[in-house]
């Protein structure tokens, strides 16, 4: 490993060793992909720029969302666009500062960084705030006390709603924050499709944002962020039959949410409340000791995603994945167990 690869971020899904067998490390739909956007995908015409104004895409995801087309903008994924939201913000406030949730996507405090903004506790103060509903890493609900709303006329609000299709419980204050119309809202559909591959995303701008705003975003943005096969997946995210399959597969995931947390707690683990395909889990100790754990179950094609990064040392974060991983997991956690006795 290079001293470049020891500093890049930390996150789940593909390493070194190629895509684990039994990944548990992304938040993917694990009853994916669908197929009506598979087919979309496979009759994609590769040979021609998209426009690069997006206009009939924009106009679609408009209407899903009941929105003016002016508000919606494309991205290269949810990761682009925080760090343009980022970069706006400090290009119009060069001393601003930024309040991140306790725990949260390591992205939002990296992009911080890179532009020179000071992290603040105090919501009072912040130019930026960063919210994400259901949260992640924990799947969790979100505290929304009334005083927020007094942050809408000085501070750029976004909500990540990255989780917001895969929620399997509720409800949260998802609803509400949306109702408001005054936040950044960034979609990432290629998880809950199973399509982590397809990067593709969009922000849906506030209603009262400004020409200025919305400028400054046009502006940072590459020209096509996004090629034919993100685009191909973000109208197939619009079309009722694909929003139809999501709809009926978390009945499918729900299912596999409370095998999964049968198996684990019978092993020992200790699992925190969930709302959405994921949650975290502090595993029993093993005398391996917590590396030598996760590389032996990498080994056997079994990936989780450590959560210290998250500030979380010791808990692991793990998809809901379908029973023949459970199985797998379940096999190779009693093997070490065995080892390690």
């Amino acid at each position: 490993m290079t001293t470049l690869d020891k500093t890049l971020p930390i996150h789940g899904g593909s390493d070194a060793l190629g895509a684990a067998r039994w990944d548990f490390s992304t938040n993917s739909h694990a009853g994916g992909p669908c197929q009506q956007v598979v087919q979309a995908l496979a009759q994609v015409n590769a040979t021609r720029y998209p426009d690069p104004a997006y206009a009939g895409l924009r106009q679609q995801l408009a209407a899903r969302h009941g929105v003016a087309a002016e508000r919606v903008l494309v991205g290269v994924s949810g990761s682009e666009l925080i760090a343009r939201i980022t970069a706006c913000v400090a290009a119009r406030q060069p001393q601003a500062r930024v309040w991140l949730p306790p725990h949260h996507y390591g992205d939002y405090a990296t992009q911080a960084m890179l532009h020179g903004l000071q992290r603040t506790g105090a919501l009072a103060q912040a130019d930026l705030v960063w919210l994400c509903a259901p949260s992640s890493p924990l799947g969790q609900d979100m505290d929304c006390p009334d005083d927020w709303a007094q942050l809408w006329p000085q501070a750029t609000v976004v909500l990540d709603c990255a989780y917001a299709p895969l929620q399997l419980e509720g409800p949260t204050p998802l609803a509400d924050w949306l109702a408001r119309d005054q936040v950044w809202q960034i979609w990432t559909p290629n998880k809950s499709l199973g399509l982590c591959g397809v990067r593709a995303a969009y922000v849906i701008a506030p209603a009262a944002a400004s020409v200025q705003q919305l400028q400054a975003m046009w502006w940072r943005a590459p020209s096509w962020p996004l090629g034919a096969h993100g685009v191909a997946l973000l109208q197939a995210w619009c079309e009722p039959a694909v929003q139809d399959w999501l709809a009926t597969s978390l009945e499918t995931l729900r299912d596999w949410k409370q095998q999964q947390l049968d198996m684990l707690q019978a092993l020992g683990w200790q699992c925190l409340p969930s709302l959405t395909n994921f949650l975290l889990c502090r595993p029993p100790p093993l005398a391996m000791g917590w590396d030598a754990m996760l590389q032996a179950l990498r080994a056997e094609g079994i990936k989780l995603r450590d959560c210290a990064s998250f500030g979380l040392p010791g808990h692991v974060r793990l998809c809901v994945h379908e029973p023949a991983a459970q199985q797998a997991l379940q096999q190779a956690w009693l093997r070490l167990q065995e080892v390690s006795a």
